[in-house]
């Protein structure tokens, strides 16, 4: 009998796997590269939600990120970091008006 959960569940199961992608990316050059990182990033891009799948699924879903989708999910983070750092500013510089 094969075991269907969704991905969150799995994760424990699979973080060996997330800190080896983690490792090839540093070995790319992306030397900030986090294990939560690249679990976040699967979340957002890969999975969008909480989908319910077997674990070699998943293991093959860590394995096949790509560098291309990793920096788009960090572009946009970062993206909507800025907006909220510009957001807390104004509101900030207001109150202080």
């Amino acid at each position: 009998m094969e075991i269907v959960q969704t991905v969150s569940e799995w994760k424990e199961m699979v973080l060996p796997v997330l800190k080896s992608k983690a490792e090839e990316f540093h070995l790319m050059g992306y030397k900030e590269a986090t294990t939560e990182d690249v679990w976040k990033c699967l979340m957002e891009k890969v999975w969008k939600g909480y989908p319910e799948k077997r674990i070699y699924e998943v293991v093959g879903d860590i394995f096949q990120l790509n560098t291309t989708t990793y920096i788009s999910y960090l572009t946009m983070n970062a993206y909507k970091n800025d907006d909220l750092l510009a957001s807390i500013q104004a509101v900030t510089n207001m109150n202080n008006d």
